[in-house]
């Protein structure tokens, strides 16, 4: 599970890198995401993960699960280093590692316990939570850089943890008809959908560790309290200080990379698309008056493009 979603965080921020920058809560995103194989691989990814996070509901609390759903976040970091050669500043590395320290802490101090249904009012509370969300969302996705990619992650978090809360009674369903019959399954693919486009338009604006810190933290945080006040979800006598401390270093590590988020991408938008989102070099303004092109690419395809200032960053390629 946790592989899985490590790879999907890393395949879909690189559709969206490739996809011109919505700065609109706009639902055609999915389709020309869709449009990138390498986005569907990704999401074939998610799914994986997501099948196994959902049968995991059935019988462990939510913020169990949601913490090894998170876990994601470091297999995402280092195959990015690994394969696209992301930069990550040291102060991105220490977050990280307190990330990783704060989820460890809710794993540790998690009790299995199977699950209580949701009543009318559970059912209209996560009603209400699409509306609020995705309105939300629809004036968040004015936000640029990384401002943007966090507050949108963060309601994307917000999504997917509601997700999670139908999940862990929907899991428990006693037949198939019974599954396919019960509100919370409809409710689950709403939230999940709106929350997959909110991580879309997050992972265009910004780095992508920032990005999906904040939408595992605003998932894990939420789906932990109703879960614990709602769902029979319980924590190990005597470790209640250590779940408690999760929490804290978890959201301190989670603020800190929104504050040393280092944009990873170069986009374009819908009225400049960049050369390089095109599949041409880009050539430097300054050389492109003058007459010859200056060689920013390599005959082979090159993985270099300059920007304004004539520097040279690594962009991917369809």
């Amino acid at each position: 599970m946790i592989v899985a979603y490590g790879f999907a965080n890393l395949l879909q921020s690189v559709a969206a890198a490739r996809t011109t920058v919505h700065h609109t809560f706009d639902p055609g995103l999915l389709l020309r995401l869709a449009g990138h194989r390498t986005y569907l691989i990704g999401l074939g990814c998610q799914v994986v993960g997501f099948v196994f996070a959902f049968l995991a509901r059935r019988d462990l609390p939510l913020f169990l699960v949601q913490a090894s759903v998170a876990a994601g976040l470091g297999v995402t970091a280092v195959l990015g280093v690994v394969v696209l050669k992301w930069r990550l500043p040291a102060a991105e590395v220490v977050l990280l590692v307190l990330l990783f320290g704060g989820i460890t802490a809710l794993v540790l101090s998690a009790e299995p316990a199977q699950s209580r249904q949701l009543g009318t009012a559970g059912l209209v509370g996560l009603v209400a939570a699409l509306g609020l969300i995705a309105g939300s969302g629809f004036f968040a996705a004015r936000l640029r850089g990384a401002l943007g990619s966090v507050v949108l992650g963060s309601l994307a978090g917000m999504a997917f943890s509601a997700a999670a809360v139908a999940a862990r009674p929907l899991a428990s369903a006693g037949s198939a008809e019974a599954f396919v019959q019960d509100p919370l399954l409809y409710l689950l693919i709403a939230h999940s959908v709106v929350g997959q486009l909110l991580l879309g338009l997050a992972m265009q604006r910004g780095s992508t560790t920032a990005a999906v810190a904040a939408m595992d933290a605003a998932g894990a945080v939420p789906a932990a309290v109703v879960g614990l006040l709602l769902l029979n979800d319980k924590i190990w006598p005597g470790r209640e200080w250590l779940a408690g401390l999760g929490f804290l270093v978890t959201l301190a590590a989670v603020v800190g990379l929104t504050r040393y988020a280092e944009p990873q991408h170069h986009h374009s938008t819908a009225r400049d698309r960049s050369p390089a989102m095109l599949g041409a070099p880009m050539v430097p303004a300054q050389a492109a008056s003058t007459g010859p092109r200056s060689e920013t690419a390599t005959s082979t395809g090159g993985v270099g493009s300059t920007g304004m200032a004539g520097r040279r960053r690594p962009i991917t390629r369809s």
